[in-house]
């Protein structure tokens, strides 16, 4: 047991409860680590209150921040009937029910609270779970947050008497090559097989935190921030012993990565070291920014130790490769799927990820232990192995000095209280077959709205290394600032999205006014299969209807969770394949479509070959054109600010296809006329681009991109039949399309009525 964490998150709950702490739960007296780390973060006398949103105090060097105060509602972190905890939006009124909430919570944790006031685990949840929501001293870092830092520090302390200053290291790790080992698959059951691979590296980053802690004997409260393959720990060994132990860590875990994934993935370790009164300011961030670079550094060395002292470089026997991964230095090739005759030849590590994606949508616990003899389903990583169960209750005769639990995606209390249990967050949803298993891609596009095909999503946040190295300035930064920033923005990836995916009535279409939510239909969506979610960024499939109308949904999402922060925003790319197309090239598209909307200066979405803007995508009714941020160089160029009754892509799309749903002939002619008009513009700006530079012809292409349209636009309106003219939507989608504004979006539009109309699994 660790003394300091152990007092440090005692005094916080004695914080959260106040006078309603059970009176067996005596604080002793604090000791010397924990009075310091609490002076060095000036929380000697902080008490609990309102949290305000964190992400208000970002501000990028190119913009303004945000001007708008937002705060935190004060709600548990509670599973709903859907299984995940609804999305807590901020709000910009103050909450004013603490009190109250004091007392409901008190009566959910006094009769556990007695008999598990040493168990670091159990306290350390409680905390996570009523305390995520409240501030400790600094209003903007949660109660979870300024304990889990305090005794970071404590802890670091208690390991560095014997020197006479005090110094802290920062230990930073990350596995490089992920999408190497994850993404290069092509085979049957490739949804669920990426699926596993993306879960057991998952494991493979714990079981690297795990080693670390081990190593240095620090409790979990040290941990900063592990995530999406990145991870960094608060130690306070010398510098000297800190060195020779992490780098032969190291090498030892860098050889078994190199022998079990022939060099794909590789461990980046580093530290970097301050002193006392660089901690508690903004100089921690030197700190920071140095253990980054050394990471950096090392990732363009990868294997370097290996190469000098061991034999990654000899000359290997190639034999058949496995039809899977492709690794061709290993005979052992059998089929990837026993029951299936033709199935592919695949390698063990390959079978393995087969044979785990069938059992990963019951998997509800994990084991981590030493003992290699368990009668269940196991993984073996570096040594330890990691059991898999479909509840803690079956998890028997732990030892609760080296085992450990992890219980996944589990807020209730009750299943911390015994051994060393921790919460394992995963953003993990799934749309499960009739049979509880894995759907595949086959199933995913017969689901899907008219044309029969799969959508995949890659998405991620938009400069998020300037948000931690530049978000906060010095008058802004503290350690505990940037744990709770980093806890928050996982949390969306980890725990939320499974929430937006799996009641998206609760998590979305109830907020709609409230957040002045867009969306397309009021179905539940939910033919979707994470593939990957975690840390920053996400991989999602799913029918490519509802893959598109969730991708609006997430930025939406986050954007409201960050309080609509005009810096904290997300890029992304969609691809729709057929279900025999290869999803490793599957995934190498949507990625090419997420980098188009990275170069469109970013918060953009890549989908249909184009790139715009989100709120270009999503659309508006009855808007005035200067109050279009992304329009702005061109109401400069065309020098009018009209009303626009429609205004984007997917608002025309579902006006156009509600008026001509009735008619399938006239709506595929009129959608083959609107395709004709955009590549009349494409072709004929190609014919330009050469003459771009010549002065006569520099406005040629926006004169073309906006105006061409208007002649034919108007013949395509004018051949629709009386019924359709007569109908009062008409009026307002006319002119729309006659707009210049609207001219740019015509492929877009016409594509997504298309695909929306076609159907059959071969087209």
């Amino acid at each position: 047991m660790n003394l300091a964490s152990v007092q440090v998150f005692q005094q916080a709950i004695a914080a959260l409860l106040g006078e309603l702490l059970p009176q067996e739960c005596q604080l002793t007296n604090e000791i010397a680590q924990v009075k310091l780390a609490k002076e060095l973060l000036e929380l000697t006398d902080a008490k609990v209150d309102t949290l305000s949103l964190l992400f208000d105090l970002i501000k990028l060097t190119d913009s303004n921040g945000q001007t708008t105060k937002h705060y935190i509602p004060i709600q548990s972190i509670t599973s709903s009937s859907s299984g995940y905890p609804d999305i807590p939006y901020p709000t910009t009124e103050r909450p004013t029910n603490l009190e109250q909430y004091r007392t409901e919570i008190a009566k959910e944790i006094q009769p556990s609270l007695i008999d598990n006031w040493q168990n670091l685990n159990f306290l350390t949840l409680i905390l996570e779970k009523y305390g995520s929501c409240l501030s400790y001293g600094d209003s903007h870092v949660a109660l979870v947050d300024a304990a889990r830092m305090t005794a970071a520090i404590a802890t670091a302390l208690t390991t560095n008497q014997e020197t006479e200053s005090a110094r802290f290291q920062l230990i930073a790790g990350s596995l490089s090559g992920i999408q190497n080992f994850i993404y290069t698959i092509s085979s049957d059951g490739a949804l669920k097989s990426l699926r596993a691979r993306s879960f057991y590296l998952e494991l493979v980053a714990e079981e690297v935190v795990q080693q670390i802690l081990e190593q240095f004997k620090l409790p979990r409260t040290n941990i900063i921030y592990a995530g999406g393959g990145n991870l960094f720990i608060l130690a306070g060994k010398r510098d000297d012993l800190l060195d020779h132990q992490l780098k032969e860590l190291q090498n030892k875990v860098n050889a078994w990565l190199e022998k079990t994934f022939q060099g794909k993935i590789f461990l980046s370790l580093d530290y970097s070291s301050c002193g006392q009164d660089d901690i508690k300011s903004a100089k921690f961030r030197h700190c920071w920014n140095a253990a980054i670079a050394k990471i950096a550094t090392q990732k363009n060395q990868k294997f370097r130790n290996q190469i000098q002292h061991g034999n990654l470089l000899a000359i290997r026997d190639s034999h058949q490769p496995c039809k899977v991964c492709h690794r061709d230095d290993t005979t052992d090739l059998k089929p990837l799927n026993k029951h299936e005759s033709d199935s592919p030849l695949a390698c063990k590590t390959c079978r393995e990820m087969f044979k785990l994606g069938d059992q990963l949508p019951n998997t509800l616990a994990i084991l981590r232990t030493n003992r290699p003899d368990i009668q269940t389903e196991k993984i073996e990583i570096y040594g330890t192995f990691y059991y898999i169960f479909e509840s803690k209750k079956l998890i028997l005769n732990i030892n609760p000095e080296t085992d450990t639990i992890y219980c996944i995606n589990n807020w209730e209390i009750e299943n911390y209280k015994i051994g060393s249990t921790i919460p394992m967050l995963m953003g993990r949803y799934y749309q499960p077959t009739d049979d509880g298993k894995f759907i595949n891609a086959e199933d995913l596009a017969e689901s899907s709205q008219g044309i029969k095909r799969v959508g995949y999503l890659r998405m991620d946040v938009d400069r998020l290394g300037q948000i931690f190295a530049k978000g906060l300035d010095d008058n802004n930064y503290s350690l505990p600032r940037v744990a709770s920033l980093s806890r928050q923005m996982s949390y969306f990836f980890k725990v939320y999205l499974n929430s937006l995916a799996s009641d998206r009535k609760t998590n979305l279409l109830d907020r709609q006014q409230d957040n002045n939510f867009q969306v397309l239909t009021k179905s539940d969506r939910q033919n979707l299969m994470f593939i990957y979610a975690g840390g920053d960024d996400l991989f999602i499939s799913g029918t490519w209807n509802e893959t598109v109308e969730f991708a609006f949904d997430i930025y939406q999402s986050f954007r409201a969770y960050t309080g609509n922060h005009p810096d904290i925003t997300l890029s992304g790319g969609i691809s729709i394949n057929d279900a025999k197309f290869p999803l490793y090239q599957a995934a190498d598209t949507s990625g090419e479509a997420e980098k188009k909307a990275k170069a469109n200066n970013r918060d953009s979405l890549g989908l249909f070959g184009e790139a715009f803007k989100w709120e270009v995508w999503l659309g508006m009714e009855n808007i005035q054109v200067e109050n279009i941020d992304s329009l702005k160089e061109l109401r400069e160029y065309i020098k009018t600010n009209e009303e626009l009754k429609l205004f984007g892509v997917l608002a025309i799309a579902k006006a156009i296809q509600d008026l001509l749903k009735s008619d399938a002939q006239v709506s595929r002619n009129f959608t083959r006329n609107l395709l004709a008009t955009a590549q009349i513009q494409e072709q004929k700006i190609k014919e330009f681009s050469d003459k771009r530079t010549i002065k006569q012809y520099e406005n040629q292409e926006k004169d073309i991109r906006y105006f061409l349209h208007l002649p034919k636009i108007a013949y395509t309106l004018a051949r629709l039949p009386d019924r359709v003219h007569s109908n009062p939507e008409f009026t307002k989608i006319s002119t729309s399309l006659k707009s210049p504004y609207n001219a740019p979006y015509f492929r877009a539009i016409a594509t997504w009525i298309e695909l929306l109309n076609r159907g059959g699994t071969n087209q």
